[in-house]
């Protein structure tokens, strides 16, 4: 089970570079990385990919939308969105054994995509964010805990999450949680990603 810190590359945002993100994020135990760049070529993508692919020994690697360059690096998994390829169709090409994750703007897309049998779900926004530019209006912790309170699905919690926020949407039912501009922005990602973990624990022990 997807559960802690889930971590997600930002090239515009990082200080240090992706490569530097994700050995902090791996030092700092996350429990996915994903990697995910929508301006690179096809080609750098899966180059950066195999480096990354390297690095991610103990946590799973999943790439953003680009089912080709997962197939290519060897990764872990793939996470789609609601205009990517439909999970049924992505499961045929991939199999069974890697990890799909969705992300869902609302309990009706939660119930598809589980009886699609995606292996998480990733809520998002869950709160306002300068992120994503197309992340759409602000879900709430309360669609997080109407999803736990129907599904027993790993979720990741993603969009507009802080330190102040981290341990309620925990406590709201999410098992994990995505915060990148808080924490790929500064100077010591590890260091961040372990004050995130704190509050997670805190939370999931609540």
């Amino acid at each position: 089970m997807l559960k802690g810190f889930y971590f997600v590359t930002n090239v515009s945002l990082s200080r240090k570079g992706i490569i530097s993100d994700v050995k902090a994020a791996c030092c700092a135990k996350v429990c996915a990385v994903q990697y995910r760049d929508k301006e690179i070529s096809t080609k750098l993508m899966i180059e950066e990919g195999l480096k990354l692919r390297r690095i991610c020994r103990k946590a799973p690697f999943i790439i953003n939308d680009r089912i080709d360059v997962a197939q290519a690096v060897g990764a872990d998994g793939v996470h789609l969105g609601q205009s990517d390829m439909p999970v049924n169709m992505a499961r045929k090409i991939l199999g069974k054994d890697m990890l799909i994750g969705l992300t869902v703007h609302s309990l009706l897309q939660a119930k598809n995509a589980v009886a699609d049998g995606v292996d998480y779900l990733a809520v998002a926004p869950v709160f306002v964010t300068n992120t994503k530019k197309d992340a759409g209006s602000p879900v709430g912790l309360n669609l997080i805990t109407e999803i736990r309170m129907k599904y027993k699905i790993p979720i990741v919690a993603i969009g507009g999450i802080n330190i102040a926020n981290a341990r309620d949407v925990i406590k709201a039912g999410a098992n994990s949680l995505c915060a990148i501009s808080a924490v790929v922005s500064k100077n010591n990602v590890k260091a961040e990603i372990s004050r995130f973990l704190e509050e997670i624990n805190i939370g999931l022990a609540s």
